[in-house]
């Protein structure tokens, strides 16, 4: 087998694969990636016991076909560290000795029968499937929206991962660890059927990094996995198992009072008061009143305490409510706008959190669970 490739090309194509391998594998052929020449097109396959990651490429000068497998960490770092110009491969087909040259220099390795990788890793799909089509830009908002409330609690599995609420008019993204819970609504293209599952946060970010370039994402579901394809990119993902809790149930929907607040200037104060704070809890404490919010934060351990004023407009009776410092910083830190809103009822029932605004076809919301002030 014979190719030429251009080097970045090339290191653009197995960075993205190798984010699916794992550190530690447990079959030692997993560490390898395996390439595939078909005609003049290279597929470079990674996987782990669970997904597959594959992507492909134009080769010129192709000569024969077959497969051969490489170690997944040397060939990163060779092409991240090659100059910008085309290369050559070269595979000696009956022993598969492998000689990479450029202009500048040559390198030599043996591969592995390609036909030793495994071709599939996952358990074989169960069930029907059901197909849609998303936008790349839809996908990757819902993920970037609420990726940072997915649970890590393994008792509750199903937390452990994006819930994709699919619906004919759009798709709704929700994820929670029981203390915040995140809804984001992306109606900008419609998949026009109905279907939900969960996606394991692994998948989530394989997802946001290696089709953030990409156009058109077709999404094939099943009752065990789920496959996303662009024309460059197919990753096949296994799903969590398990219902996702009714996340309609939990949202607010009756909190007389709003309070509006420059977004940028809340989440500085938070920042700053919560340094001298408990850091184990991170509890701030918030005090409501018309014209003005304030923030307190002590640690009785060190003997450390803080508070600042915020400017704000706040239209119920004057209210304490206590918060975590880090979950809020959360929240604040996803918001794009330039106010965010929180709509409260009592201390002791959840926050509604949301933009001055959303953008159109799309809506966010966020709740947070207050904590308790001891006084």
């Amino acid at each position: 087998m014979k190719f030429n490739v251009s080097s970045k090309t090339l290191y653009n194509y197995v960075s993205a694969v190798s984010k699916i391998i794992n550190a530690k594998n447990t079959m030692q052929i997993l560490n390898n990636f395996l390439f595939i020449l078909e005609d003049d097109t290279l597929i470079i396959k990674a996987a782990d016991m669970e997904n597959s990651l594959v992507g492909r490429l134009q080769v010129a000068d192709a000569e024969g076909s077959g497969r051969f497998c490489l170690d997944a960490r040397r060939i990163v770092e060779l092409f991240k560290e090659l100059p910008d110009q085309g290369i050559e491969f070269n595979i000696n087909d009956e022993n598969f000795e492998i000689e990479i040259s450029y202009s500048n220099g040559r390198y030599n390795t043996v591969a592995i029968n390609g036909m030793e990788y495994p071709d599939r890793i996952a358990p074989e799909a169960q069930g029907d499937s059901i197909e849609f089509t998303c936008t790349a830009q839809q996908a990757l908002k819902g993920i970037e929206n609420t990726l940072f409330a997915v649970g890590n609690d393994e008792i509750r599995p199903q937390m452990m991962g994006i819930l994709w609420d699919v619906k004919p008019e759009g798709i709704v993204f929700v994820a929670t660890d029981t203390r915040k819970l995140v809804r984001y609504t992306n109606n900008t293209n419609q998949p026009g059927v109905s279907c939900s599952f969960i996606l394991p946060v692994k998948g989530a970010a394989v997802l946001k990094n290696v089709f953030s370039k990409e156009d058109d994402i077709k999404v094939r579901v099943n009752s065990t996995s789920v496959l996303f394809e662009s024309p460059s990119f197919t990753f096949d993902c296994r799903l969590i198992k398990g219902n996702f809790p009714d996340y309609n149930r939990v949202i607010p929907q009756n909190n007389p009072y709003t309070l509006t607040v420059d977004r940028q200037s809340f989440l500085t104060s938070v920042r700053r008061v919560a340094v001298f704070g408990d850091e184990g809890g991170g509890l701030v404490k918030f005090n409501f009143a018309p014209d003005k919010v304030t923030l307190r934060a002590s640690d009785n351990s060190f003997g450390t305490s803080g508070w600042e004023s915020v400017p704000c407009s706040y239209d119920g009776p004057e209210m304490r409510m206590g918060f975590s410092s880090l979950y809020l910083i959360e929240i604040l830190s996803t918001f794009g706008t330039s106010d965010v809103t929180f709509k409260i009822a009592d201390p002791s029932r959840p926050a509604l959190c949301l933009p001055s605004d959303n953008d159109t076809d799309c809506e966010l919301l966020m709740i947070l669970m207050p904590m308790n002030i001891a006084d």
